[in-house]
C-alpha cells in the first residue's frame, strides 16, 4: 500500500474534526491527524520547564539532595521513567520525612501503594457518584472512570493517586455546581407550573388541592421519601377526585334533563292554550252568524268540552310544574353538596381533618414504606402509640370544642419537637401512633419522653386558662420478620403498661 501524502492526511483530518463535531483545536487535530497516519509523534522533551523547575526544589535534608540530584541527571537524560522515579520519591517525603531523612543517599525511593480493601472502597464512593452527574459532562465521566481503573489495578501508588483525585475533585466541583442550578431551576419551573394549574382554575377548584399539595412538597428539601409520600397522597387524591367529579357531572345532567322537561312542558301548556283560544274564537264567530237557537247548542256543548280540556290541562302541568321544581331543588341542593365534597377531599384523602395528622389508610402507607426501607437498609424502626391521659375530664372541663382543640395542640407541639421525618398519624378518639424512622428502641424511648417534656412547659390555653395535657406512650421496635400490626399491638401492651404505671409515662413494648 502507497503510503499517504500529508496533504490527504490533513484534509481527511479536518472531515473528522467536522463529523465529529469536535472543537478545531491544536489538540484534537494532532490526535485525530495520528489516528488518521496511523503514527504518532514524539513529543518533545520539556527540558527548560524541568530545569526551571529544578531551581526552586528544595535541597535541604540529605534525602531531598539525593533527590535533587537524582532529578538533574534524568532531565539531562531526557528519562521519564527515571524523572517519574524522582516525583514519587519526592511524594514519599512528604508522606515520611523522618524515614526519608534516615535513608542512605543511595537507596532507591520507596513507593508507597494504597491497601486493596481501601483502594476498593475509594473505587466504589467514584462509581457510585458517577450516576448522578451531569450525563453530558463526559470529561468529569471520563476522569471518574479513569479513577476506578487506577484504584482497581494491582497496586495503585499512593502519588499517583494524589494527583488523579486532585484533578477529579476539581472538575467534580463543577458538576456539582451545575447540579444545584439545574434542581433551583427545575423547583422555580414547577413553582411557575403549579401557579399557573391555580390561576387557571378558579372555577374549578378541585385542581387546588393538588397545586397546592406538590407545591407545600417542592417548597423543603426534596428526599425520596417525602417525593414518595406526595405521589401516594396525590394518586389516591385523584382517584377521589375523578370518582367525585364524576357524581358532579351525572348530577349536572340530571339537573339539565329537568328543565329541558320544563320547558317542554311550558311550551305544549303554549300550543294547547293557543288551540283553545282559536275555538274560542271560531265559536264566538259562528254563534254571532247562528239565527236559531238549534245552531247554537252545538257550539255551546263545544265551547263546554274545550274549557273542561284546558282546566284538566292546566291542572296536570300545574302538577308536573311542582314536581319538576321540588326535583330541581333537590338536584341542586346534591350539586352544592357534591361540590363540598370535591372541596374536601384533597385535604382529606390521607390526613385526619381536625389535627391534620395521617388517618388510618395514610399510617398503613407510610409503614408499610418505612418497613420496606428498612429490610432493605438494616435500619432501625419504632412504632409509638401514645393516649392522652384522661382526656375525658378535659372534655367535661373544657367542653367538646376545648377537647377538640387540644388535640390539635398536641399534634402541633409533636410536629414542632420531633424530627421533621417523623410522622405522626390519629388512631383514633385521643389515640395517635408514632412513626421513628432510623430509631432503635432506647433511642425511641428517650424521644417521646423528650416530647413529654416539651409538652409541659407548652401549655394549652383554653378561655385564657392554662390546662396541662399529657400523655402516657408504649415504644416498640419493628422487628424483621414482624407484621406492622404487631408491633402497633406490643406498643399498645406498652402504653396500657404506662396507665397502670401511674400515667405521664413511656415504657417499652
Amino acid at each position: 500500500m502507497a503510503e499517504r501524502l500529508p496533504s490527504d492526511i490533513a484534509r481527511d483530518t479536518f472531515k473528522q474534526l467536522a463529523a465529529r463535531r469536535l472543537a478545531p483545536t491544536p489538540l484534537n487535530y494532532q490526535a485525530l491527524y495520528e489516528e488518521i497516519a496511523g503514527s504518532r509523534t514524539a513529543q518533545p522533551f520539556p527540558e527548560g520547564a524541568l530545569r526551571h523547575i529544578l531551581r526552586v526544589i528544595p535541597a535541604q535534608t540529605p534525602g531531598q539532595r539525593r533527590l535533587l540530584d537524582l532529578f538533574e541527571a534524568a532531565v539531562a537524560q531526557h528519562d521519564w521513567p527515571a524523572l517519574q522515579s524522582v516525583l514519587v520519591g519526592y511524594a514519599n517525603l512528604g508522606l515520611n520525612p523522618a524515614v526519608a531523612a534516615a535513608e542512605p543517599a543511595d537507596a532507591p525511593a520507596p513507593v508507597y501503594v494504597l491497601p486493596e480493601d481501601l483502594a476498593e472502597q475509594l473505587a466504589r464512593v467514584v462509581e457510585n457518584t458517577l450516576p448522578a452527574l451531569d450525563s453530558e459532562d463526559a470529561r468529569v465521566h471520563l476522569l471518574g472512570e479513569q479513577l476506578v481503573q487506577f484504584l482497581r489495578q494491582p497496586g495503585p501508588p499512593a502519588s499517583t493517586l494524589q494527583l488523579m483525585l486532585a484533578n477529579f475533585s476539581y472538575r467534580l466541583s463543577f458538576a456539582t455546581e451545575d447540579q444545584a442550578a439545574i434542581r433551583a431551576m427545575l423547583l422555580e419551573l414547577l413553582h411557575m407550573v403549579f401557579d399557573n394549574i391555580a390561576a387557571l382554575s378558579l372555577d374549578e377548584r378541585w385542581l387546588h388541592g393538588q397545586a397546592q399539595a406538590l407545591t407545600a412538597a417542592i417548597g423543603q428539601p426534596l428526599t425520596l421519601r417525602r417525593l414518595d409520600d406526595v405521589q401516594r397522597r396525590l394518586k389516591d387524591v385523584v382517584f377521589k377526585q375523578t370518582e367525585a367529579k364524576g357524581r358532579l357531572i351525572e348530577a349536572q345532567d340530571q339537573m339539565k334533563a329537568l328543565l329541558s322537561g320544563f320547558i317542554a312542558r311550558l311550551s305544549a301548556m303554549v300550543q294547547a292554550s293557543s288551540s283553545y283560544h282559536e275555538s274560542m274564537e271560531r265559536c264566538a264567530e259562528q254563534i254571532a252568524q247562528a239565527s236559531r237557537f238549534e245552531d247554537i247548542a252545538p257550539l255551546l256543548q263545544e265551547l263546554m268540552g274545550a274549557t273542561r280540556a284546558m282546566a284538566l290541562d292546566s291542572r296536570l302541568a300545574r302538577d308536573e310544574l311542582i314536581d319538576l321544581r321540588e326535583r330541581t331543588q333537590q338536584k341542586h341542593a346534591e350539586l352544592e353538596r357534591l361540590q363540598r365534597q370535591l372541596d374536601q377531599v384533597s385535604a382529606q384523602a390521607r390526613h385526619d381533618p381536625l389535627t391534620g395528622a395521617l388517618n388510618r389508610k395514610g399510617l398503613d402507607e407510610v409503614v408499610e414504606r418505612e418497613m420496606a426501607r428498612t429490610r432493605r437498609t438494616g435500619a432501625p424502626l419504632c412504632v409509638v402509640l401514645l393516649d392522652v391521659d384522661d382526656f375525658k375530664q378535659v372534655n367535661d372541663q373544657a367542653g367538646h370544642a376545648g377537647g377538640d382543640a387540644a388535640l390539635v395542640h398536641l399534634a402541633e407541639v409533636v410536629r414542632a419537637v420531633m424530627r421533621p421525618h417523623d410522622l405522626l398519624a390519629r388512631w383514633g378518639g385521643e389515640e395517635f401512633v408514632l412513626v421513628l424512622p432510623d430509631t432503635a428502641l432506647a433511642q425511641g424511648v428517650d424521644a417521646v419522653q423528650r416530647l413529654q417534656r416539651a409538652l409541659t412547659t407548652r401549655f394549652f390555653l383554653h378561655n385564657n386558662e392554662k390546662l396541662l395535657i399529657t400523655f402516657s406512650a408504649g415504644v416498640a421496635q419493628i422487628g424483621e420478620d414482624e407484621t406492622s400490626a404487631d408491633a402497633i399491638r406490643r406498643a399498645d401492651q406498652g402504653m396500657y403498661l404506662a396507665k397502670r404505671s401511674g400515667k405521664n409515662r413511656v415504657m417499652a413494648g
